[in-house]
């Protein structure tokens, strides 16, 4: 299984983007896709996360209504749309399978490399 993470990048406060997450390995849908993110020197903490058949998602309270979770089944590809961007939301972002819908970071079987985000003017 790999999960390669892209997208990141530097962006002005109030900017966009947008990051995917391509999977191999996976049997496309049968794995809830999350992102979480970390910054330098804290713990790495919950994004959003997307059932298997995009039927359900999930939220951390820091990033609802400006982040959008999305998932591609036939691409094998997860997206996080990022809008509103806040220097607060610099940090690495890491995409990850799970079998169910879960926000702690313990439960993922699988993680990808990770992709800088840098909010900054």
């Amino acid at each position: 299984v790999q999960l390669q993470a892209s997208g990141g990048g530097l962006v002005q406060p109030g900017g966009s983007l947008r990051l995917s997450c391509a999977a191999s390995g996976l049997t496309p849908g049968s794995y809830a896709m999350g992102w979480f993110r970390q910054a330098p020197g804290k713990e790495r903490d919950f994004v959003a996360v997307i059932s298997g058949r995009s039927y359900s998602t999930d939220y951390a309270d820091s990033v609802k209504g400006r982040f959008t979770i999305s998932r591609d089944n036939a691409k094998s590809t997860v997206y996080l749309q990022m809008n509103s961007l806040k220097p607060e939301d610099t940090a690495v972002y890491y995409c990850a399978a799970s079998r169910r819908l879960e926000v702690a970071a313990g439960l993922y079987d699988y993680w990808g490399q990770g992709t800088q985000v840098t909010v900054s003017s």
